[in-house]
């Protein structure tokens, strides 16, 4: 398992071109393509970007900025009222500006996750990953180019990976693994990888 110390120069980096990517592909939907399954079984397009963007507007309220999503993310309804872009936009927005006020001194800060408080640069990383990734949703959903990179999925895996006591047990863990019991990514898909971007996936449960 690689440190984590790795993140602490490159989180503020990693959260931007996360978001960006994710505004980027949303951006890059036709008008055809909102309904369309994605890689997470259960939901389409709009409800994939539902739920990205909720999960944001919920790690900028832990940070203490805006009052968090208005519905439940893990329960969207696959109807944007307006521009799906313009809900991403605002919610990575409004997160960007939230980690903005981290201090780069800042040992550690809330999240949203079962977890709480978590290291600054892994919790940072947690939520670029939850955008990158949906964004990797979409892009395949609705055929875009892959938003992740080899840099990229390095950083966002290593914090997947980061060992902390799991919420309950107090037992380390993995921190992707409680969440993983509780229905919020697939079982590890065991396939050959041909780099980063696939061990990400396939950490995650998910298949290029």
């Amino acid at each position: 398992m690689n440190s984590t110390a790795a993140l602490d120069t490159v989180w503020r980096d990693v959260v931007a071109t996360s978001y960006a990517a994710l505004v980027d592909v949303v951006a890059g939907i036709r008008d055809d393509q909102w309904n369309l399954p994605t890689p997470c079984s259960e939901w389409t397009v709009t409800q994939v970007i539902q739920h990205a963007a909720g999960d944001q507007l919920a790690y900028a309220a832990a940070l203490g900025v805006g009052p968090g999503p208005s519905y439940n993310p893990f329960a969207p309804s696959g109807a944007v009222d307006g521009s799906a872009v313009e809900l991403v936009r605002a919610a990575v927005d409004q997160t960007a500006a939230a980690w903005a006020t981290v201090a780069d001194a800042t040992a550690t800060v809330p999240t949203p996750l079962p977890h709480g408080d978590l290291p600054t640069a892994v919790a940072a990383t947690l939520a670029a990953l939850d955008a990158a990734v949906h964004a990797w949703d979409i892009a395949v959903a609705t055929g875009q180019p892959s938003p992740l990179t080899d840099d990229l999925a390095t950083h966002l895996l290593t914090a997947a990976r980061t060992v902390h006591a799991a919420p309950g047990s107090g037992v380390d863990a993995e921190i992707v693994e409680p969440l993983r019991q509780w229905g919020a990514y697939a079982s590890v898909v065991e396939a050959t990888s041909t780099g980063p971007v696939d061990d990400l996936l396939h950490y995650l449960g998910r298949t290029a």
